[in-house]
């Protein structure tokens, strides 16, 4: 005979205790319920003492009772093994340490089965969910942020940038572009969303994966460029100051050391020629201003470094971000002519070591692909602007006002400076005035026209993605996990995957699965909470018996 659950009985009980009260024997509930009557005497027994209030464990007896322990159990091993990223020790834990471990089976046994319960129910929601929200989706051309990190397994890690959807996350026996190509169609399978892009580093298996196998256009990582010139010329800067300052100290104790010697020599009684101190301290006061010197100009080279490090930065945008203006792949062009001709100037005044040099030559390669990248972006906006045939005054006011202004904000919301923000979206607001003129044609278009419009602008201007940082915080995450387990098996990994997508929110309330489906998913934890069952009850204590000492006592 199937064992009833935890929430059939305490149903079973309430009904059972109201009969009781109303007069009905045990003997005939018993047959009513079709129990036997010790089943239905341990049903309505009380539970034995504990330390918690008798209200709290006649409540935890009831129905209601039991839904609230199911709750707080599921949300343990949600907030503490898939988001927190801990074990299942921790929940144990928690469970003798809340005094839950009175009303719920706490040992390690238990939870971990339940766990695994939980990784494959959450799994099973996230492949439903995929199916459903993949059905009349909106075509929509994305951008893919790949990476691998390992395990030391090989984990493909692949990300839409602007919603933060992680298409693809899975283990894999390499990292070649077959392998990259063939997971990411199957992972798009279903998916109304064509890869027009991929952003990452400037791995040759990454490059032909995008470029020949998906036909798209590759956008290196920008800060892979940028830490290229900082490993260049931030170690040997720095060694160059730290000598500079130790030499400055050098010549500065010479000096006080000569200053003392006069002054030791005019406090005692003269006697014969005496030495030419003036010459002395004038000759040590040279080399210590001489450092000085030095050690400014060591400082100050690497200052200029830091700020052409954060100069490519600023360089690369479609949009110059002090006017607002496009700036076409030539003018982006002349900017990075004129950023190298600095950057080897200062390799020439610090010197710079061989492979130093050769870090910045491989910097200054790949900013010919950072060119492309501009020209790529003015392209696709173009011919999406083209396609919709729009008058030439609202066609002017998405590629010139409305495209512009919504970068600018996008730029100002990732930007660490409080005043650069400020610049930036009054800069944006500058670029959205002359839309918002009730006379311009944008708004003689009807509500729902106007809506579309400003999706598609949207859409365009987060067409330019330069940074893959997505991926590098997820490898981040999956370190955590990972370092906290020693393995992460495929059915935690789709756990975790369908955790980030579905279940982590950001300010504004939406998942990942919604800002990249355009619809709301079905919410997670209540479909847990279904598909799960109640926690089981704890074991009874059985005592003990004492383990006898290896040394018996002597008899008196």
């Amino acid at each position: 005979m199937a064992r009833r659950g935890r929430l059939e009985r305490a149903e079973k009980r309430s009904q059972a205790n109201a009969l009781l009260e109303a007069g009905l024997s045990h003997r005939r509930l018993a047959e009513q319920l079709g129990v036997a009557r010790s089943t239905l005497q341990d049903w309505t027994a009380r539970l034995p003492p504990s330390d918690c209030p008798a209200a709290l464990a006649d409540f935890l007896q009831t129905p209601q009772g039991v839904q609230w322990l199911h709750r707080q159990m599921l949300a343990a091993h949600v907030a503490i093994t898939l988001v927190g990223g801990a074990g299942v020790r921790v929940v144990c834990t928690f469970l003798e340490l809340s005094g839950l471990a009175q009303f719920v089976a706490s040992s390690y046994g238990v939870q971990q089965a339940f766990n695994a319960a939980l990784e494959g129910a959450v799994g099973d929601y996230a492949r439903e969910q995929r199916t459903k929200l993949a059905e009349g989706m909106a075509p929509r051309q994305v951008t893919i942020c790949e990476d691998e990190t390992f395990h030391p397994e090989v984990c493909l890690v692949a990300i839409e940038p602007v919603s933060n959807f992680i298409v693809l996350e899975q283990y894999a026996m390499d990292r070649t572009a077959a392998t990259w190509t063939q997971a990411l169609e199957a992972s798009l399978q279903g998916v109304a969303a064509q890869v027009v892009q991929g952003t990452g580093d400037e791995a040759k298996g990454l490059l032909r994966h995008v470029q020949k196998d998906l036909g798209g256009h590759h956008s290196p990582d920008l800060f892979h460029v940028q830490h290229e010139v900082s490993k260049a010329t931030s170690l040997f800067l720095a060694r160059q100051t730290r000598q500079a300052e130790e030499a400055l100290e050098q010549a500065q104790a010479h000096l006080d050391t000569q200053r003392q010697a006069r002054s030791a020599y005019e406090a005692q009684p003269t006697r014969g020629r005496p030495p030419q101190f003036q010459t002395r301290i004038a000759h040590a006061l040279g080399e210590c201003l001489q450092a000085e010197r030095e050690r400014d100009r060591a400082k100050q080279q690497q200052t200029d470094a830091r700020d052409l490090v954060r100069e490519l930065g600023a360089i690369h945008h479609p949009y110059d971000l002090l006017t607002g203006q496009a700036q076409p792949p030539e003018r982006v062009a002349e900017r990075f002519a004129d950023y190298r001709a600095r950057l080897h100037q200062l390799a020439e005044q610090a010197e710079l070591p061989a492979r130093a040099r050769e870090r910045i030559a491989k910097a200054q390669r790949v900013t010919t692909q950072l060119i492309a990248t501009i020209a790529f972006f003015f392209a696709t906006v173009q011919a999406g602007i083209e396609a919709l045939n729009l008058a030439p005054e609202i066609e002017m006011a998405l590629s010139q006002h409305l495209i512009p202004a919504i970068y600018m904000d996008r730029v100002a919301g990732r930007s660490p400076d409080a005043a650069q923000r400020a610049r930036l979206q009054a800069l944006s607001g500058e670029l959205l005035s002359p839309l918002h003129d009730p006379t311009h044609p944008l708004n003689q278009l009807a509500p729902d026209e106007r809506t579309h419009l400003e999706k598609i602008a949207t859409d365009c201007a987060d067409l330019f993605q330069r940074s893959s940082s997505c991926v590098e915080g997820r490898n981040g995450q999956l370190a955590l996990h990972h370092h906290g387990r020693h393995h992460l098996s495929g059915r935690k990994l789709t756990a975790l995957t369908a955790i980030h997508n579905y279940f982590v929110r950001r300010s504004d309330g939406t998942t990942a699965a919604q800002r990249f489906f355009g619809r709301q998913p079905e919410p997670l934890f209540e479909q847990l909470l279904n598909r799960l069952p109640p926690p089981p009850l704890p074991a009874r204590k059985r005592p003990r018996a004492q383990k006898s000492p290896y040394l018996l006592p002597l008899a008196a």
